[in-house]
């Protein structure tokens, strides 16, 4: 069974550094789908917390704390900003001045309905993964944030293609397509992969 532990042979996914690597948690993962399977269940979990106060996604420190909370039981870096350049995503030292303005964008959309609700969620969660501002999950991270706000919203979260993005297959090609064409201004394909 081929089942690497870090695979790199995916461009749409942020590769981790060496020094990224070795801060992985638990001792017992060798391989990919045991990495995927810890991960999943931090998600649940921190999906379980985002919950059960409605978290505000567009708040300091929110996205941050999302982020340790989805990924914290598996990896040390989980919450904190990369430090280093990417194959994807804005510089290093450009992250936290980007979310900081992404997050007053979105707050200024949601306060004069510069677009609808949905339209709104895609933008910021497109615009959250374009910074690529962790050392990884940020797609997962994108998604979960744009559910959330839908719920403040008013809005039933996504379905995003109703699969597993993780892995690769035809519904994470029709992802990734839908955020190359959001890259192009085009957020169409987007908002229609995200309630297909």
């Amino acid at each position: 069974m081929n089942d690497p532990l870090f695979q790199d042979d995916d461009e749409a996914n942020t590769p981790l550094r060496p020094e990224e690597r070795e801060q992985l948690i638990p001792t017992y993962i060798t391989l990919r789908h045991e990495l995927n399977e810890a991960e999943q269940m931090n998600i649940a979990a921190a999906l379980r917390w985002a919950r059960a106060r409605q978290r505000n996604v567009l708040k300091p420190g929110v996205l941050n704390e999302l982020h340790r909370r989805m990924f914290g039981d598996v990896w040390k870096w989980a919450g904190k900003y990369r430090t280093t350049g990417r194959n994807i995503g804005v510089e290093a030292y450009r992250i936290e001045p980007d979310v900081r303005q992404l997050v007053d964008d979105v707050s200024y959309w949601v306060e004069h309905g510069a677009y609808p609700p949905d339209e709104i969620c895609m933008r910021f969660s497109h615009r959250l993964v374009a910074v690529q501002p962790f050392p990884n999950g940020n797609g997962r991270l994108s998604r979960l944030a744009g559910d959330l706000l839908a719920r403040q919203l008013g809005q039933a979260a996504f379905s995003w293609g109703r699969a597993s993005l993780i892995d690769a297959g035809e519904t994470r090609a029709r992802y990734i397509s839908a955020l190359r064409a959001a890259d192009n201004h085009d957020i169409a394909p987007l908002l229609a992969f995200a309630r297909s």
